[in-house]
């Protein structure tokens, strides 16, 4: 088959999904990194949905700092494994809150969705071209 040759490109392909998740990453991180304090506080308190009520402004920031700078590690490679795992919980907690408002499967879907892509890269690696590599 024509397309059967692209599986010698592996690499490649981690690096464009890396590049392409890392960038979304850091758009919707950047806004809840430069929200400051009333923004931490507010995506902190989505911890209440798994029972975690205190310190809403360090977990908002965690958050926060998850999506930014994990959006930008994912890009280089750089601490691959240990970021997934990050985002992972991020995407949970993310899915929970939607979930916890009596939002729909379907409003959740954009979290699930990237928590499976980062289980998956997670097995995966950041493959060869990346700073895990060198």
């Amino acid at each position: 088959m024509i397309l059967s040759g692209l599986a010698k490109y592996k690499n490649t392909a981690l690096l464009l999904v890396r590049i392409g998740l890392g960038i979304m990453f850091i758009m919707h991180g950047y806004p809840k990194i430069a929200g400051g304090v009333p923004k931490w506080e507010a995506l902190g308190a989505s911890m209440s949905y798994i029972g975690i009520d205190f310190f809403p402004v360090f977990w908002g920031l965690m958050a926060a700092v998850a999506e930014f700078f994990g959006g930008a590690f994912l890009i280089l490679g750089f601490a691959f494994r240990p970021v997934c795992v990050m985002l992972i919980i991020t995407m949970i907690v993310a899915t929970l809150t939607h979930l916890g408002r009596g939002e729909s499967l379907m409003d959740s879907s954009h979290s699930i969705e990237d928590g499976i892509m980062f289980l998956g890269l997670l097995f995966l690696g950041p493959g060869k071209y990346s700073v895990d590599k060198k």
